[in-house]
């Protein structure tokens, strides 16, 4: 058998999770109100719409499926979507008008005022998710960017920004689900 990795590398991983993790504390008035931008926008008939690309498509899938499904508790279903899924709208919005306009055409079709519309980007620059934004505040649908620690046009555009201490992708994601997690929780806690 070989050894892969050795224990003191491990730890240090462990560590750095653990102090980015204490750094995020920072963000905890960013994460309430993203909730309650959330809360708000469910409470009055509207929906969550989330999008991302790659690990951050996943995420937005994960999340939407905490508030359609359940969280913590049975409860009614919340109304939330992930941009992200239907794969025959991807490619043909693709396709017809380029990948930069995947997330806006749909958000487009689907989204009404009152909406909110999270994207989630590691760097926050993502052109379909920062396209997605421009035409969420052209909708009046309100916006929470979920990135990383720089500045960015998500987090400028952006109604609420949550933006994890880090830089390197694989840490700003575990945070960003974190960050998902504890919204979810809230948000089903105050509609429940």
């Amino acid at each position: 058998m070989t050894d892969i990795a050795n224990l003191a590398s491990t730890e240090a991983e462990l560590r750095e999770i653990a102090q980015n993790f204490q750094t995020f504390a920072a963000q905890a008035t960013a994460v309430n109100n993203a909730a309650q931008l959330i809360t708000n926008a469910l409470a009055a008939g509207g929906k969550a719409i989330f999008c991302g690309n790659g690990g951050s498509a996943a995420d937005s899938q994960h999340l939407a499926a905490e508030l359609m499904g359940r969280y913590l508790m049975d409860r009614r279903p919340l109304p939330a979507l992930a941009l992200t899924v239907d794969t025959s709208a991807l490619t043909a919005i693709g396709n017809d008008y380029g990948f930069n306009a995947v997330f806006a055409r749909q958000l487009r079709g689907i989204g009404r005022a009152g909406d909110v519309l999270i994207g989630i980007s590691t760097s926050g620059g993502s052109p379909n998710v920062v396209a997605a934004m421009r035409a969420a505040r052209e909708m009046d649908i309100h916006t929470i960017a979920i990135t990383g620690t720089n500045p960015s046009p998500m987090s400028e555009l952006a109604d609420v920004a949550v933006q994890v201490p880090a830089t390197r992708t694989n840490r700003i994601q575990e945070m960003h689900i974190a960050a998902g997690h504890i919204i979810c929780g809230l948000v089903e806690a105050a509609l429940c």
